[in-house]
């Protein structure tokens, strides 16, 4: 267990990755904003978000003084939006409770909403420097592998026999070296397909290497038919603006703004509903988009409304000049059709 600690701290102070702007904070503002963005989200997608999100809110404050629209936009394209809105109640929170300081213990910061218990870990090293166990998807894949743990990890036996290697191998001195190590360690060389085994320093204690278990370890998820949803978008476009609704609070897209859904495929019926008079009407091909746990397949719905009346912007409803529309708080299909029908494209 020793050696697997030094070997990684060793490692990354020679070998680990350099140059994110989040390397090396003390401040558990930043150190905390930027874990949350790094959940389940490369650190290339991320380092734009982040520098621009600091820019506009530099500190837990100014977030809990914010909008919770105004955290969205910033957030659009992100994805796992939920993770936006945690974020803004947590700091709203640690403002009326705490005077916006954070608590130092990985227990009380994983009471933060959104916050679980690796990120937790992860903000109480780096901000705090206490001794915590981390185990990201990254991390489980390298104590898998390295210790021979068979089983998906997200099954709870399998994750309680890692969380009890994590805790065991965290060091007593170098922590945030050890725990940016594993970090990198399983980002860059021990990646899911591809590993660079040759450049691992634990590859002496691989059991996964030794007994060629790489491909087999950790075992993937079962594989289970994702569920297919479909859903007509009303983009209903007026003297050069179009139509957004916001979504319900909490659930897919919580908060954002998207297009009006037309059940039935019924346009023009949606179109009187929301106090539109739709002069004519033409498919664009249809998108599709992922999520975890379903494929949604869209036919969007271009109307050109002749006339509407002030019905059109209740409900949660609102007119958006067409040019300015994709830089709102509204999800990447949306962005995505939104910036297909501007002027110029």
């Amino acid at each position: 267990m020793r050696d697997f600690a030094r070997s990684i701290v060793r490692w990354q102070r020679q070998r680990g990755r350099r140059g994110m702007p989040w390397q090396g904070v003390r401040d558990p503002y930043r150190v905390w904003l930027s874990e949350i963005m790094l959940q389940q989200t490369r650190v290339d997608a991320v380092t734009g978000y982040y520098l621009r999100f600091l820019a506009r809110f530099p500190d837990v404050g100014a977030l809990a003084q914010a909008s919770q629209h105004e955290v969205l936009q910033l957030w659009s394209g992100l994805g796992y939006y939920a993770r936006a809105r945690n974020l803004h109640a947590a700091a709203r929170e640690l403002v009326a409770a705490r005077a916006g300081r954070f608590p130092r213990s990985a227990e009380a910061l994983a009471a933060l909403p959104g916050v679980g218990r690796s990120t937790a870990a992860a903000i109480a090293v780096f901000a705090f420097g206490r001794r915590a166990a981390i185990l990201d998807g990254n991390v489980k894949r390298v104590l898998a592998r390295c210790f021979g743990v068979a089983g998906f990890p997200g099954e709870t036996a399998v994750a309680r026999q890692l969380w009890m290697l994590a805790e065991r191998l965290v060091p007593a001195r170098g922590v945030r070296a050890y725990t940016q190590g594993l970090m990198d360690l399983g980002a860059t060389v021990c990646r899911r397909v591809r590993p660079l085994c040759g450049a691992c320093p634990v590859a002496a204690h691989c059991v996964a290497l030794r007994e060629g278990r790489i491909a087999q370890l950790p075992a993937p998820r079962p594989r289970l038919a994702l569920p297919l949803r479909k859903a007509h978008w009303l983009i209903a476009l007026h003297a050069g603006r179009v139509l957004l609704e916001r979504r319900p609070p909490s659930g897919l897209w919580g908060g954002l703004w998207a297009f009006p859904e037309a059940h039935g495929r019924d346009a023009r019926a949606l179109g009187r509903a929301v106090g539109c008079e739709i002069a004519s009407l033409r498919r664009l091909p249809p998108l599709e988009h992922g999520f975890t746990h379903f494929r949604l397949r869209v036919q969007p719905l271009v109307c050109q409304v002749r006339r509407c009346t002030p019905r059109a912007e209740q409900g949660g409803r609102l007119w958006l000049d067409l040019a300015d529309a994709a830089g709102s708080a509204v999800p990447a299909p949306v962005r995505t059709l939104l910036l297909r029908l501007a002027p110029g494209r």
